[in-house]
């Protein structure tokens, strides 16, 4: 791993920042020149500088093994076949290496997120002559990134060497963590109640922060500190409280798990009754489909665009695989283009033969195909349990890409026909490979059919496609990712492929609207009170979810109405793990989870097991479902500080080591 100096414990502001030019869809960036002392308490000076704490969003989200972190070793991910160290070490199963402050990849948020807070600092300290909602934002920013940090180490320091909350100049080596309820009730929840006060109703630029993003993130603050305060399984947090790593725990302001929970309730259901420029959009398609990206819903993302290369921040032809590129979803997209097909029907009977074979799916920039990595894989329980109703339920469809189409056409071939499964003719925009939506008998996995592909593939009667059902998805096929996906329109037309090397132009979501009614529906279920029960808040995003005008499986528009089947299948009374798997839905693949399992400590009720075929290395062939068990130990609810950090510290080995959090 690459040895950073730690950004924690050092000073200067870099010299050039950049600026806002325009009110666009993409916030501008150009730099500018070192900024002088009058310029910097102007509101154009600021703006400048706030740019900084916008492009580094780009550094965290949307980078690929962040990513795993936040994914990988929960119930929605485990290890996929191409996976190395950091994928097999963050999943925890049997076998794997302990992760450790060398191999755990939440390393990538420490540099960027303690420099943007230092950043963040040094302009509340020099916004006197700035507007409040200007200097707002920079409030926003710091209580943004200790948010994540808390939540991820535990307690992190709130001086990084001049003074608690002050701008560091200072090249210091030394430091001290404050404990989780310092962090809190000293920066995140002043600095976001300072913002929700005084931040505009309507964004200063589309995706800047506005007084209903500094909500929603106040009101997740409160629930997740309650939680915390709460620690109904007991477990252990760094630095210690009171004497205490474990057992109850006292907030510094005197109150109780349930006012918090109150708190967040309240403020979420502000929020949503009083949207400003926020709504939920019609149907979850809607808010998926790549053409709609920058949509009402959507109030806080980390943002590229295909006009520009410098705006974008990577290039369009070709990723070298690391921040600030916004490649995440390559993480979990199969090897589709590997898929084979026949050009000639009677090359089917010599038994397996490779005469006449072809590749029918190239890879494409378009949602739902791009660059394949097979790092991560969905598991079993995904498809049984979370999706289980695909029917009614639009949002499997809209997250998922099941059906692979012929596409051969657009990489120059003139083929007009293939065939494949039962030596059936497939042309150009017809499906290739089908993931099938329930376990289905009567496939036929026998190796010579599938011409000689390893038995990863099915074969129906009067199937043209190659199908899998299920029971039979692996580490190395498995329905890729649609909603978080790439889709180029500039670049890719329908007589090209595109650049689909090139790492994604789409913003990576951080907020969205959506978020606050599964907010508020949590609170309510720990106890608090107001207008809208759980059940009611739930039914909103589920009678959404049942509204379907777009079929992503069958590639063409659909009317349909279940919302009435989805709110009549909503229990009654509403719990903790209905809330998760409800959130699991809205959110699949977006960096949630590791976050919502250890905040309401199921962790390993909800993932330490989980069901899966190997189809990796040697059992490539293997398509016999198999139940993996990992090991969650409770120090693993928070992550190590990185390596690289505690070897720029410049203090006795002793205090090093009790710099670090237990267990690593």
């Amino acid at each position: 791993m690459k040895k950073n100096n730690i950004i924690a414990l050092i000073g200067a502001t870099v010299a050039i920042t950049v600026g806002f030019d325009s009110c666009s869809d993409v916030l501008d960036e150009h730099p500018r020149a070192t900024l002088t002392a009058d310029f910097k308490g102007t509101d154009a000076g600021m703006e400048g500088s706030l740019a900084n704490l916008y492009t580094s969003l780009r550094n965290i989200y949307g980078q690929g093994y962040y990513f795993n972190a936040c994914e990988t070793g929960t119930d929605e991910f485990t290890y996929g076949a191409s996976a190395d160290a950091n994928f097999k070490d963050a999943d925890h199963s049997e076998g794997a290496n302990t992760l450790n402050s060398e191999n755990c990849r939440c390393d990538v948020i420490w540099n960027p997120m303690i420099n943007s807070i230092n950043s963040a600092s040094q302009m509340i300290e020099e916004g006197e002559r700035v507007s409040p909602s200007i200097i707002a934002e920079a409030y926003f920013f710091r209580a943004f990134n200790y948010f994540v940090l808390v939540q991820t180490f535990g307690g992190v320091p709130l001086d990084l060497g001049s003074g608690e909350l002050k701008h560091n100049t200072k090249d210091v080596r030394q430091s001290v963590r404050n404990n989780v309820a310092e962090v809190y009730t000293r920066c995140i929840f002043p600095d976001l109640e300072f913002a929700v006060e005084n931040l505009p109703t309507n964004p200063r630029l589309s995706g800047a922060a506005a007084q209903n993003v500094a909500r929603l993130f106040l009101s997740k603050a409160y629930l997740t500190y309650g939680w915390w305060l709460e620690n109904p399984n007991n477990k252990p947090t760094y630095p210690a409280v009171d004497g205490q790593l474990n057992g109850p725990r006292r907030d510094p302001n005197g109150k109780t798990p349930a006012q918090y929970f109150q708190m967040a309730y309240d403020v979420a259901m502000d929020a949503i009754n009083d949207p400003g420029p926020y709504a939920l959009q019609s149907t979850f398609y809607n808010m998926c489909i790549a053409s709609n990206e920058r949509n009402s819903e959507m109030m806080l993302w980390a943002d590229h665009t295909e006009e520009n290369e410098s705006l974008n921040g990577s290039s369009f032809t070709y990723s070298s695989g690391q921040a600030p590129e916004n490649f995440a979803f390559w993480m979990c997209n199969w090897n589709y283009p590997t898929t084979a097909a026949y050009t000639k029907k009677d090359s089917l009977t010599a038994n397996g033969t490779m005469t006449g074979k072809c590749n029918p799916v190239q890879r494409e920039a378009k949602q739902g195909y791009g660059r394949p990595w097979i790092r991560m894989a969905p598991t079993y329980n995904v498809f049984t349990e979370t999706f289980a109703d695909k029917t009614h339920d639009s949002r499997y469809d809209a997250t998922f890409q099941t059906v692979y189409r012929a596409n051969w056409n657009q990489g120059g071939d003139t083929m007009k026909v293939v065939y494949g499964a039962n030596a059936m003719p497939i042309r150009i925009g017809e499906p290739v490979v089908k993931f099938l939506n329930d376990n289905t008998d009567g496939i036929n996995y026998d190796d010579a059919l599938t011409g000689g592909g390893g038995a990863v593939f099915g074969v129906m009667p009067n199937e043209a496609s190659y199908v899998v059902d299920p029971r039979h998805f692996s580490r190395l096929r498995f329905p890729g990712p649609f909603k978080i996906s790439d889709q180029r329109t500039k670049y890719n037309t329908q007589t090209s492929l595109g650049d689909p090397n090139g790492a994604s132009v789409r913003p990576f979501y951080i907020a969205k609207f959506s978020e606050l009614y599964l907010i508020a529906a949590e609170a309510a279920v720990k106890g608090a009170t107001g207008e809208k029960s759980a059940r009611d808040l739930v039914n909103v995003l589920r009678e959404r979810a049942g509204k379907w005008n777009y079929s992503v499986a069958e590639a063409k528009v659909i009317s349909a109405d279940y919302s009435a089947e989805m709110v009549a299948a909503t229990p009654a009374n509403i719990d903790i793990d209905y809330i998760l798997a409800e959130r699991s839905r809205e959110f699949f693949g977006e960096g949630y989870r590791w976050y919502d399992l250890i905040r309401t400590q199921t962790w390993e009720k909800k993932a330490s097991t989980y069901k899966i075929c190997m189809g990796t290395g040697t059992a490539k062939k293997d398509t016999t479902l198999q139940e993996y068990t990992r090991n969650l130990d409770d120090h693993l609810y928070i992550m190590p500080i990185p390596q690289d950090q505690l070897d720029a510290l410049e203090m006795s080995p002793e205090e090093i080591a009790a710099y670090q959090n237990p267990g690593y």
